[in-house]
């Protein structure tokens, strides 16, 4: 199957793919390579690179649903492709404990699926009714525990870190106020509450869409899940071996952007430092994309979703990877 090849005029199944093309360009997976989809979902990357090139491939996804969805496709993909369940941040420890130490391309859907989005009974919508969870894993605390049991300061930090909120003070308020009379239990209780505090913008976007999206990353720590990834796969890939990750938001493009900046830099432009100043660490990717690659108009029209999709790539070199972390 050829990359070009794809076509989104029409669009089969609840869940497209975002930037399917510009992810099989810039992961380029070949024969007897092993790759790596960190964000199996509904599977929509992994069965595409499993027909695109005779590779391997593991899978992981920390939803239940999602693990089964996979386990039930292994039979498909003889001996090639492997469902592994727990969080994509672990792989560094994941993918060692299933026998594979070094892969040759990592690829990362970070946010929530659409898959999870039109399931109402996992808390993720504020367009439908359902239980305030919003775990992914459905393990642990779930958003409503946090809504209902922190405080005031803690509510409006996280809405305003993670979902960017400037009236997170008033929608921290507000829940503080009504759960003092009720605790919140459905995603339309809280939708309601922060609409009533929280002006209808001009391009129409629905005025809880911050708040649920800044409860969702912080109940699945997903900046850490994708720090925690993108550090492995420095340990992971091999020397040539791909990283490419989709993003959906400013927050997460933001630590991807950095974090391939910091990796990737031209090593005589990053020699040239003040006197006093500490020593730059050797980079250890090279660039693949210049800049953030977006959506083409095809795939525009046929799935609104991709209009915020960003996608970055870089390829990884023979220097040893950087430990502890950002330097």
């Amino acid at each position: 199957m050829s990359i070009h090849d794809l076509s989104f005029a029409t669009g089969d199944g609840p869940h497209k793919p975002v930037l399917l093309r510009e992810v099989l360009d810039a992961l380029s997976p070949g024969a007897g390579e092993i790759m790596v989809d960190g964000t199996f979902g509904a599977g929509g990357y992994s069965r595409a690179i499993l027909d695109h090139a005779d590779c391997e491939l593991y899978a992981i996804d920390r939803d239940p649903t999602a693990v089964a969805t996979g386990k039930a496709m292994e039979a498909d993909y003889a001996n090639r492709f492997h469902m592994v369940e727990g969080c994509f941040g672990d792989m560094g420890t994941l993918l060692p404990a299933a026998g594979v130490d070094q892969v040759d391309g990592i690829v990362l859907d970070i946010g929530v699926s659409s898959m999870q989005l039109d399931q109402a009974d996992r808390g993720f919508s504020f367009r439908e009714d359902g239980p305030l969870d919003m775990r992914m894993s459905m393990s642990g605390p779930t958003a409503a525990d946090f809504v209902n049991t922190a405080d005031e300061e803690d509510i409006a930090n996280v809405i305003y870190r993670y979902g960017e909120e400037r009236a997170s003070r008033k929608v921290a308020h507000k829940i503080v106020e009504m759960r003092a009379e009720a605790p919140f239990e459905t995603t339309l209780q809280l939708a309601r509450a922060v609409r009533s505090v929280v002006r209808k913008s001009k391009d129409g976007i629905d005025p809880a869409t911050r708040t649920f999206q800044g409860l969702r990353i912080y109940v699945n720590d997903e900046l850490g899940e994708l720090e925690r990834a993108m550090q492995a796969a420095e340990n992971l890939l091999k020397p040539g071996g791909r990283l490419v990750i989709v993003t959906f938001h400013s927050l997460e493009d933001r630590s991807v952007k950095t974090f391939m900046k910091e990796r990737s830099g031209d090593p005589s432009k990053m020699s040239r430092r003040l006197p006093g100043e500490p020593e730059v660490a050797t980079p250890t990717f090279t660039t693949i994309t210049r800049k953030a690659v977006t959506a083409q108009k095809d795939e525009l029209r046929a799935n609104p979703r991709a209009r915020s999709a960003k996608l970055r790539a870089v390829a990884r070199n023979e220097q040893p990877p950087m430990t502890g972390g950002r330097k």
